[in-house]
């Protein structure tokens, strides 16, 4: 299951989901020096990679559809969307990606093929995520 692609109907949009950071690097032709942003399904599978500031923590707690990048310049996404949250709680978490090429748009057919396993419905949402640069104090809004 960890080297498994699959295509499903993530919190904002039709996306990838796995947990091997080359196999989307390689589908979506992307710059391998380019981080993914990472899904987990709790708090506490988040402070297993990051420690999040204590000036922001509620603030990661309660936020939906955002991304926040941490002071370790990686990105992480905490998911509330139940239908998302059914797979990665079986994962725990996996890098997160949207099903195109890289500076693409959304083709279906492209992301049906390059997927090992499909999670329907999927359906087209063009609602990007909120992302946030964390410090160790301040906050900056990036979209």
């Amino acid at each position: 299951m960890h080297n498994l692609v699959f295509l499903t109907q993530t919190d904002t949009t039709i996306g990838f989901v796995s947990q091997n950071a080359e196999k989307l690097t390689t589908i979506k032709q992307r710059p391998p020096h380019k981080h993914y942003i990472k899904a987990v399904n709790s708090l506490k599978t988040l402070q297993t990679f990051t420690r999040i500031p204590k000036v922001h923590k509620n603030r990661v707690r309660r936020s939906q559809k955002s991304t926040f990048i941490f002071p370790n310049t990686y990105s992480y996404r905490r998911i509330h969307n139940q239908n998302h949250l059914y797979l990665l709680d079986r994962l725990k978490w996996a890098y997160t990606t949207s099903a195109n090429l890289s500076n693409h748009h959304y083709d279906a057919q492209f992301a049906k093929e390059n997927a090992n396993v499909i999670i329907e419905p999927l359906v087209q949402n063009n609602q990007a995520s909120s992302i946030y640069k964390l410090g160790k104090r301040h906050i900056k809004r990036i979209r």
